[in-house]
């Protein structure tokens, strides 16, 4: 018996097994289209390539575009290159990629942006499809590690939102991953409802359990299984440099001061962290650090991951998705199955980033921005307040629903044109993803400011004595007290703002290739 056959173990699907290629007859331009996947894990490769190269081959470029629905970013080799070949005209809600971000900046995508467990549960009520024919998507891919008897199907390294593209696809493409082991048992899936009959999602602890292991769908709606040995690309990471590894000691001496004020428990609350390298080197620096017996409950799983598992610190992790690198995170997982499936729960989405189970555990969120404002609002998603980069993703999820609400980020970025680079500390932020009733504490290198209950000015201050890089204090502090003076002045003042100056380093920067300003003077209007 062939792998594909021991893993596919509803045999009337075996009839409907063909190669990638032959898929190609079933899609028409401006199809919407749900994909498995959540960042480069566990998303459908074989078709999406296949359709790719028939494209390419035949000039099709512009005339076969469709709109994709997918649980985040997937690997590049799929869309990324769809872009490359115009083959997208909208994408929700989160996206990677060179190819991908010019053509949504150079207004060729129609990108949406949303909070992750938003985009979940509204594509499930039906909503990006209230304007098509039959009020559904017209064609789901999705990645599976099997089927079960009745049709289950069990995703591999990410669970996205395929209970949601279900509910809204009848017409299923799935492809069967042989390349890696199944990833059967990992998964917590449940469907669901709408409102009024919406379930409790009664998680208690980072590793309960409420849904099966699998995902009900009916074999009927499967119109082709075709098999895959195509692995994740994965997501690769720089090293651990010594600003991010300045910012993760920062919030290990924060926790262990909120441990000794009895805030926090010994072994903390489950922890959040979102994805790039500061994140993942937070979770190290845990590795590092004194507490034990630590719980994650979190949207993505990161190769700092493992190395907590390794250091025998951490008990459980619950994820959407296993956000490794190509290498050697997903081949170090593989090889250490043992040592690390029974500890891992994949879930939804709808799950892993729903703000009842965010909110009743507690969890401690950490993610990083673009830039943050001295009043600590903060933008994710928009250099400069136009441009788009990846999108907002499940940041706010947590930021908005945990019990400590953390944003680490340098307090600079690197220039071409300033030594120093551009500040991440500014004014006023150009474009808010989160606000500040969101955020607990700031970090960068330079320090970290807890703004629990303090005002908005006291918070601004804190965060300038703290947190701004040395080149830019004297300029923000500049700024604060002009601005202070002249609104309390005009009886305005709660939380100072010069519009006509608020961007001016921003501004500076754009014309002359530095944030650093050599006064806060304006021209008058005369």
């Amino acid at each position: 018996m062939s792998e594909l056959e021991t893993r596919v173990r509803c045999k009337s699907l075996l009839s409907k097994v063909m190669k990638a290629e032959d898929t190609i007859k079933f899609f028409k331009n401006g199809m919407n289209l749900g994909w498995s996947g959540f960042t480069p894990a566990g998303y459908p490769k074989a078709v999406p390539i296949a359709l790719a190269d028939y494209v390419e081959a035949n000039n099709l470029q512009g005339k076969m575009k469709f709109n994709l629905f997918i649980g985040a970013s997937v690997g590049a080799e799929t869309e990324d290159r769809w872009a490359t070949l115009d083959m997208i005209d909208r994408r929700w809600p989160y996206q990677t990629g060179k190819n991908i971000a010019k053509g949504i900046n150079e207004g060729r995508i129609r990108m949406g942006d949303k909070h992750l467990s938003l985009f979940a549960q509204d594509l499930g009520y039906g909503f990006y499809t209230k304007d098509t024919a039959s009020g559904k998507l017209d064609l789901a891919i999705i990645e599976v590690s099997a089927v079960t008897e009745d049709g289950g199907l069990v995703p591999t390294s990410s669970c996205g939102v395929i209970p949601e593209i279900l509910q809204v696809c009848d017409k299923i493409i799935i492809e069967v991953n042989t390349g890696q082991p199944s990833f059967e048992g990992m998964h917590d899936l449940l469907t669901p409802l709408a409102p009024p009959n919406r379930q409790v999602l009664n998680i208690t602890k980072a590793d309960s359990r409420i849904g099966k292991t699998y995902i009900d769908c009916d074999p009927e709606k499967i119109i082709a299984v075709v098999e895959s040995k195509n692995l994740d690309k994965g997501r690769a990471f720089t090293d651990i440099d010594e600003t991010s590894e300045a910012i993760a000691n920062h919030i290990i001496d924060f926790f262990s001061a909120e441990v000794k004020a009895g805030r926090l428990p010994e072994n903390l609350l489950p922890i959040q962290s979102g994805v790039g390298s500061i994140a993942n080197a937070v979770v190290g620096g845990l590795a590092k650090g004194p507490f034990k017996n630590l719980t994650v409950y979190t949207e993505v799983l990161q190769d700092t991951m493992l190395d907590l598992f390794d250091s025998g610190k951490l008990d459980a992790a619950s994820s959407c998705s296993l956000s490794l690198s190509e290498n050697p995170g997903f081949p170090r997982f593989f090889k250490n199955w043992d040592k690390y499936a029974d500890k891992i729960t994949l879930r939804p989405l709808s799950i892993s980033n729903a703000p009842e189970p965010i909110r009743r555990l507690g969890c401690i969120a950490m993610n990083t921005p673009v830039e943050i404002d001295m009043y600590a609002h903060a933008n994710s998603t928009l250099v400069g307040g136009t441009r788009m980069i990846n999108g907002l993703g499940g940041s706010g999820d947590f930021l908005r629903n945990g019990y400590l609400k953390i944003m680490h980020c340098p307090s600079v970025r690197p220039s071409k044109t300033d030594p120093t680079g551009i500040t991440c500390i500014v004014p006023k932020a150009p474009h808010i993803d989160h606000t500040e009733h969101d955020i607990d504490v700031v970090v960068t290198e330079q320090g970290l400011a807890d703004l629990r209950g303090l005002a908005p000015k006291d918070r601004a201050q804190l965060i300038i004595d703290k947190c701004v890089h040395p080149d830019y204090k004297g300029i923000m502090q500049e700024y604060l007290d002009i601005s202070t003076k002249d609104c309390i002045a005009r009886g305005v003042g709660h939380e100072p703002q010069l519009f006509d100056r608020c961007f001016k380093m921003q501004m500076n920067l754009a014309k002359n290739g530095t944030m650093k300003i050599d006064n806060w003077d304006v021209p008058s209007i005369v």
